[in-house]
């Protein structure tokens, strides 16, 4: 489905990803385990096509196809998709609005209501507000794998979608992330936390930017667990972006 070949991103003279290579197969679960400051999400904006991510050297390729000089726009209409570490805020939309946007494409047969109940929100409750400051973190964090449920994307990158979720809410969002393959998405699993990890078909460890081991999740996070420590060679985007693409 997705596969990096010898992938290079250089920002400052210096290589922020050096050497990738990773493959994510069709209905795979494949999750990436690293400390913060790693180049996890670098890797995930490098895929979706940010144009401040643009690939140095390499290929990118999807379903056999060379997509290392597509755009935002023309990755998402192959089914790419990123939901973002840090969800969007927007006046004046409602998140049944937001929801349908998602939907508007998708043949999945679920409602705005279904998608929020997947991930442990009311509908009563959410339907109608608004995607903005009301909203605490862990509440747009949900209403954004919601949508990404909603859109049924071939390929749903997700960055981090455990971060500043109560560990609760954990299990909801661990079954959103099986319903997406089941419904025939790929999904990029970015983490720190080895629980989550540990629920993908195979996982990556990474660390300054390199690949330092793929395999079966066990594996991979005992090795993580041993012998990663907080890194400072690779500092992650530290800005804010927007939105579902």
């Amino acid at each position: 489905m997705l596969e990096l070949q010898n992938v290079y991103l250089e920002k400052g003279g210096r290589s922020i990803l050096a050497g990738i290579n990773l493959r994510v197969r069709k209905c795979e679960i494949h999750s990436i385990l690293g400390m913060n400051g790693t180049g996890k999400s670098t890797l995930a904006y490098v895929i979706m096509g940010l144009p401040e991510y643009r690939v140095t050297r390499g290929r990118i390729l999807f379903d056999g196809q060379d997509i290392t000089n597509l755009s935002v726009s023309e990755r998402a209409k192959l089914g790419i998709t990123l939901a973002w570490q840090e969800p969007a805020r927007f006046e004046g939309l409602t998140v049944v609005d937001y929801l349908r946007i998602g939907l508007r494409n998708s043949s999945n047969g679920l409602t705005p209501a279904q998608c929020l109940e997947k991930v442990g929100l009311d509908p009563l409750r959410y339907l109608s507000r608004d995607l903005d400051t009301t909203l605490s973190g862990g509440e747009r964090k949900r209403i954004e794998l919601a949508s990404v449920l909603a859109m049924s994307p071939r390929l749903a990158i997700l960055d981090e979608p455990d971060s500043g979720i109560d560990a609760l809410s954990i299990e909801y969002i661990k079954d959103v992330i099986r319903t997406l393959v089941t419904n025939g998405s790929s999904v990029l699993l970015i983490t720190h936390h080895e629980e989550v990890a540990a629920m993908a078909d195979r996982t990556t460890a990474l660390c300054a930017g390199r690949v330092l081991m793929t395999g079966i999740p066990e594996e991979v996070t005992r090795f993580f667990r041993n012998h990663c420590k907080p890194c400072s060679h690779v500092n992650e985007p530290s800005e804010e972006v927007v939105g579902n693409v």
